[in-house]
């Protein structure tokens, strides 16, 4: 499989196929590379006791390296729930450079309009990112445990085939997150997943060794399959190979033990490059 990730000589990683085949679209994850702060990295997140100063410097910092200027920027207070919200350019510079303005209660942004930075924060959970190659309407979406189990990104997928997408159209990329062998889960996390499944199908999940009760468990594989039962073709969903807790390019919630900054994930169009 073909890593869709490709990471910049500035540290940011980058969606390689969409961005060169969508010229104007600008799409990825940022590193811990780059930054300053409580966290010695690029801490992106207001709501992680970081100095809001730090915070916002180093979003400007961002803003400048992909040039999308933090004044259309979205972003939210992410609760681990399934709300999605559709936004526009009335709502640039919400969550830009502060919590207090950021979206309430919401997990998940889409858009048809150009001039929007769609932005969601990480440290292990997974970033879902959509893009309609006919319409062009974007979308993204941070995917942990209890908002896959939720339904976020089968969710988005349906929001899409309502306003008209085809299935066929929708691309969808699973981003940097934790992987099936550094994210162990208890028992009730399985039973909640095993909603999902049929009784015969494989589910992402293998037993810990010597850890009653205990399983390693793929929320990017889970997301995936989720996305397939929801009907898109598999060929159009490209998943990282990168994880979060592996890797010191990323904040790891589990592997730093909450005490951690975040990643940003972000999708948009620049001003004028297509007509929504």
């Amino acid at each position: 499989m073909i890593e869709p990730f490709k990471k910049a000589d500035n540290g940011l990683f980058y969606l390689e196929k969409w961005e060169r085949e969508e010229p104007g679209l600008v799409a990825g994850f940022t590193s811990t590379a780059g930054g300053t702060g409580r966290y010695n990295g690029l801490n992106m997140a207001f709501h992680v006791q970081d100095q809001s100063s730090v915070v916002q410097e180093n979003r400007r910092k961002v803003a400048e390296l992909i040039d999308f200027p933090t004044s259309a920027w979205v972003g939210c207070e992410q609760t681990h729930e399934v709300h999605i919200a559709s936004v526009s350019k009335s709502d640039r510079g919400r969550g830009a450079l502060d919590y207090e303005t950021a979206l309430a209660a919401t997990d998940g942004l889409d858009s048809n309009e150009t001039g929007v930075l769609l932005t969601l924060c990480y440290a292990d959970c997974v970033p879902l990112y959509f893009l309609d190659r006919t319409t062009k309407r974007i979308g993204t979406a941070h995917a942990g445990w209890k908002g896959a189990v939720g339904g976020i990104g089968p969710n988005m997928i349906k929001k899409w085939k309502q306003e008209g997408s085809r299935l066929e159209d929708i691309e969808a990329a699973i981003g940097p997150s934790i992987c099936g062998s550094c994210y162990k889960v208890g028992a009730s996390v399985v039973e909640a997943v095993r909603k999902w499944y049929q009784p015969n199908e494989d589910m992402p999940f293998s037993p810990v060794r010597n850890e009653r009760d205990t399983y390693f468990f793929s929320l990017q594989l889970f997301n995936r399959d989720l996305l397939i039962k929801e009907g898109l073709p598999p060929e159009n969903i490209h998943v990282t190979s990168l994880c979060s807790s592996c890797s010191t390019d990323f904040f790891s919630h589990r592997r730093d033990r909450g005490h951690t900054g975040r990643m940003m994930g972000y999708i948009g169009w620049k001003e004028g490059n297509y007509e929504g």
